[in-house]
C-alpha cells in the first residue's frame, strides 16, 4: 500500500473525533434513515454493505443490526486495528484496503457508504470508478460530500480555505499554524455532479433539510433554529452554496464506465 502522509493516520489528526461513539452513531442513524427511505419495502437485512473510509468502525458496528453483512475498509492502520479489537460480530469485518484499488471482485456489494471521503483521496475519479466497479448492478452508494464553496472549511475551521487557489491555501495553513500543506481537494457542485455522472443521482440534501427529524438529523439542524431556516433558504435559492450534499448514487442495471 503506497505511503500518503497524513491520510494513513487520519484518525489521529481530527482531535479524537473518529473515536467519539455518540457523534459517530448519530451519523450512522442518518445514514440508515436515508438508506431505509430510499430502499422502501426492500429488506435491508438481506443486503451486503461496504463502508469505504470506515475509520474506527463505530458506524459499521451500528449498522450490523440492519444488514446481512457489513465490511469496513480504510488505509488507516491504527483505526482499523481499533475497529477489529473493539467490534467483533459474525456479520462484521474490517480490512486494511486502498480505495484507489479495492481488493474485491466486480459486482460484490449491494450498498456502499462513502461519506466525506472524496476530498482526501489522491484521485477522486479513481475512487468513483472503484465504487462503481464493486457495486452490484442496481446497487446504491450513500454519498456525502463537502462543497468547495463552504465559507468555513470543515477540517481546519478556517474561513474561505477551500475556496482559495492551492498555493494560497498552503500559505494560509502555514500562517494560521494549522499545518504546512492543505491536502484536501474539494469540488464545487458542478464538479461533484461530473464526478458521479456514471450513476443515477437521487438527491437527499433538500429532503433532509426540509425534515431533519425524519432523517435523524436534528443534531445537525435543530428544527426551527436560525441555522435550519438559513439551510432551507440556501437549499431552495442557492443550492450551489450548500456546505454538504447527501446523495444516493444508483448504479444502472445495464451500464459500463
Amino acid at each position: 500500500m503506497p505511503e500518503r502522509g497524513y491520510q494513513q493516520n487520519f484518525s489521529r489528526m481530527v482531535d479524537g473525533a473518529m473515536y467519539k461513539h455518540q457523534t459517530r452513531e448519530r451519523k450512522a442513524k442518518t445514514i440508515l434513515a436515508v438508506l431505509q427511505h430510499f430502499l422502501g419495502d426492500s429488506t435491508s437485512s438481506s443486503l451486503s454493505l461496504l463502508d469505504v473510509g470506515s475509520s474506527t468502525g463505530i458506524i459499521d458496528n451500528y449498522l450490523t443490526d440492519y444488514f446481512l453483512n457489513v465490511t469496513g475498509v480504510d488505509i488507516d492502520k491504527e483505526a482499523i486495528q481499533f475497529a477489529q479489537e473493539s467490534f467483533q460480530k459474525k456479520n462484521l469485518k474490517f480490512i486494511l484496503d486502498d480505495l484507489m484499488g479495492l481488493s474485491f471482485p466486480d459486482d460484490t456489494f449491494d450498498i456502499i457508504i462513502c461519506t466525506q471521503i472524496y476530498e482526501h483521496v489522491p484521485n477522486a475519479q479513481t475512487m468513483t470508478r472503484e465504487i462503481f466497479r464493486v457495486l452490484k448492478p442496481g446497487g446504491i452508494c450513500y454519498f456525502a460530500a463537502g462543497n468547495r464553496m463552504s465559507l468555513i472549511e470543515p477540517h481546519y475551521k478556517l474561513p474561505f480555505l477551500s475556496i482559495l487557489p492551492r498555493r494560497f491555501a498552503h500559505l494560509y495553513m502555514k500562517l494560521s499554524g494549522k499545518g504546512n500543506h492543505y491536502h484536501e481537494k474539494h469540488l464545487t457542485l458542478p464538479g461533484l455532479q461530473k464526478l458521479v455522472r456514471s450513476f443515477t443521482l437521487h438527491d437527499y440534501t433538500k429532503k433532509i433539510i426540509a425534515d431533519p427529524e425524519k432523517f435523524s438529523a436534528e443534531y445537525m439542524l435543530r428544527p426551527g433554529s436560525t441555522k435550519h431556516k438559513l439551510a432551507k433558504f440556501i437549499s431552495n435559492y442557492a443550492y450551489w452554496l450548500c456546505p454538504t450534499y447527501i446523495w444516493i448514487l444508483e448504479k444502472p442495471i445495464s451500464s459500463s464506465l
